[in-house]
């Protein structure tokens, strides 16, 4: 597996590029949260529709939790997106011995309360307006093996046009108690959070 770095110029280069990058393409930002315990590392579960979903997280990182960011991707696309393993990413290779290394790395990152984990259990893009979003087992083996407290965090990602020829960006987290949960759990709980995150923007 490839773990992550964080290269002094490329880590912040990354957080910087990102802000430009949505205030350019999005016409507003607006993220609906409780605050989190900051003495705590965090894990984000979130929706996978697009290829702003990393810049979207470290967004609301550099605006809400303040953590050093990490996120899980597929060493394929890892591979080939080189330079993200700069700023925090790393991989699993869901069809390899090393898929168990990348669970257990994660825990290990997730041991110290200034690292922030993103990690995207759908395991594949799927449309903003699915339903039923289906995860893979990894983030259950991950919260059933951890030695110490961490706050989970669901994220739901969602955009909307409305009146504006840009869209706006909606970023919804909510904290998630994980203990004693399967995978089944877990999804549905998160498709719970998605629904409502999804009627609050119909509801406007």
């Amino acid at each position: 597996m490839i773990k992550a770095r964080h290269h002094p110029i490329l880590y912040p280069f990354f957080e910087w590029y990102g802000l430009i990058m949505i205030k350019m393409h999005f016409s507003n930002i607006r993220i609906i949260g409780n605050p989190i315990n900051k003495d705590l590392p965090v894990l984000v579960i979130a929706n996978h529709f697009s290829w702003w979903d990393g810049f979207f997280i470290s967004t609301l990182n550099k605006k809400r939790f303040h953590k050093k960011f990490h996120v899980m991707m597929l060493e394929e696309q890892l591979s080939k997106h080189w330079y993200f393993n700069y700023t925090g990413a790393y991989s699993i290779n869901k069809n390899s011995k090393s898929c168990l290394e990348s669970l257990k790395y994660t825990t290990e990152l997730l041991k110290r309360p200034e690292n922030m984990v993103t990690i995207f259990p759908q395991g594949r893009f799927e449309s903003v307006y699915q339903q039923l979003l289906h995860f893979e087992s990894g983030i259950s083996w991950i919260l059933k093996h951890l030695n110490n407290n961490i706050q989970v965090i669901f994220t739901a990602n969602l955009i909307e046009y409305f009146e504006y020829a840009k869209p706006e960006l909606y970023i919804y987290y909510r904290n998630y108690s994980y203990q004693n949960k399967e995978i089944s759990d877990i999804q549905n709980d998160y498709n719970n959070f998605y629904k409502e995150s999804c009627l609050n923007n119909i509801n406007q």
